[in-house]
């Protein structure tokens, strides 16, 4: 008789030392269950928060918090504080999203590569930069790579098109931290720095 998958992976961390593998880290991040938001979350963005602009060689600009780290890659960005953080990545598209395409195309890929991923909306709203769809959502954050641990995270996603060109700007946070303010600041400073 076979033995069980999940017996052969507790053998396997006694094995090496690992001890038990949370449940979460274990499940394949579609299929995990929302995991209840912290009770007293930590996460807001202070009111005196300082912000600095940062100006992307992929041609845009936007407001971000100061000091907070920064890693870029060959499509984006990366700003990190914590359990905060603003993904940002950049590619060509053919159209400018609608609340129907994103519905349609973006909300299946997301729910697919997040780890319980529960939309709120998905709106079309007018900021500075033009016409933007904004995606409000929560996941679980990606497991820690020491602890293992993850939490419920709060997100909004603006997808902002000009000329073949579309950027992504995700925020995040610990679910129910304190950061529409700073999240609406943010978004209503990106501009295109190029045509």
């Amino acid at each position: 008789m076979p033995t069980p998958a999940h017996v052969l992976t507790a053998l396997l961390a006694a094995t090496l030392g690992l001890g038990a593998l949370p449940a979460q880290a274990q499940t394949p991040p579609a299929a995990q269950a929302p995991i209840a938001p912290l009770q007293h979350p930590v996460g807001d963005i202070p009111d005196t928060q300082v912000f600095v602009r940062y100006h992307s060689p992929l041609g845009f600009s936007l407001e971000v918090p100061e000091g907070w780290a920064r890693s870029t890659t060959a499509d984006g960005v990366r700003f990190v504080s914590r359990l905060d953080g603003i993904v940002i990545t950049a590619r060509t598209a053919h159209q400018a999203p609608s609340v129907a395409s994103v519905r349609a195309q973006e909300i299946p890929a997301l729910k697919r590569a997040g780890r319980a991923v529960r939309i709120s909306a998905v709106t079309q709203v007018r900021l500075p930069a033009g016409k933007v769809v904004k995606i409000a959502y929560s996941d679980n954050s990606a497991p820690n790579p020491v602890t293992g641990k993850q939490v419920r995270e709060e997100r909004w996603r603006f997808l902002y098109f000009r000329q073949g060109r579309e950027v992504a700007v995700d925020f995040y946070a610990p679910y129910g931290a304190d950061n529409v303010d700073q999240w609406h600041r943010m978004s209503q400073s990106f501009r295109w720095s190029r045509p």
